[in-house]
């Protein structure tokens, strides 16, 4: 039976400064839940509609109240936030670095981006939303499992890092005319901004995604997340 206390913590936890007091987050849906359980990530509590036996037996009406989404899915759990080693850059493997991603859905599909292509590492700046906001955990779709998410001062990353650095800028060279390594860090800017001042002169080899439709008005810009599913098939294609 879900408890006044229970109710009250799992709805806190949809913001950061409570997330980060109390050092847990919120998973939604048998597949998220499954594949954070499967990857060691510790539940503090879990809540199920139907009888399991790591779960609190709660009602439909019960999880429409814990739940932060239209249409709750059978199982809520509360996890633990884990507690990361001091990171290093393997040089070795490509990598992700995004630069102020604002929109959790964007960062949630980056996310599950990167583990469809085999990226088991995103650099996050500062400024990026927060991994652990229902929205990004539920827009991974359980990718978040299978990734290493690092923020981090992304100016001293990219200042200390000897490989390339490839960037998606409109003065760049066509994507699809270039030869892309297999290992490196491909940053990815802010929805409206594009890549920050400060890291743009980081960037040791700018590439574009070229706009094929040449005889009338389109968009201005492509979503983030799409320009980082072109990119990174792009890599991998090679």
């Amino acid at each position: 039976m879900l408890s006044k206390n229970q109710l009250k913590l799992v709805r806190s936890l949809e913001l950061k400064k409570n997330r980060k007091k109390e050092g847990l987050f919120v998973a939604e849906g048998p597949k998220v839940v499954g594949d954070l359980l499967r990857a060691g990530y510790r539940a503090r509590m879990m809540f199920s509609t139907t009888e399991r036996p790591d779960a609190i037996l709660v009602t439909d009406d019960e999880l429409r109240k814990l739940s932060f989404l239209q249409h709750p899915q059978e199982v809520l759990a509360v996890f633990e936030i884990p507690h990361h080693s001091p990171f290093t850059v393997n040089r070795s493997l490509l990598a992700l670095a995004l630069d102020g991603i604002q929109d959790p859905g964007n960062l949630g599909t980056i996310i599950r981006i990167a583990d469809w292509f085999g990226i088991d590492t995103i650099y996050c700046s500062e400024d990026t939303a927060d991994v652990y906001n229902p929205k990004v955990v539920q827009a991974t779709m359980g990718s978040l499992a299978h990734i290493n998410i690092v923020y981090c001062d992304l100016v001293e990353l990219l200042q200390h890092y000897d490989g390339p650095i490839y960037g998606t800028l409109l003065d760049g060279n066509d994507i699809y005319q270039q030869e892309l390594s297999q290992k490196g860090i491909i940053v990815m800017g802010n929805e409206g901004n594009g890549i920050s001042q400060h890291v743009r002169p980081l960037v040791t080899h700018k590439l574009l995604i070229p706009n094929f439709n040449k005889n009338s008005e389109t968009a201005e810009s492509l979503n983030v997340a799409i320009a980082t599913a072109i990119t990174c098939s792009e890599f991998r294609r090679r």
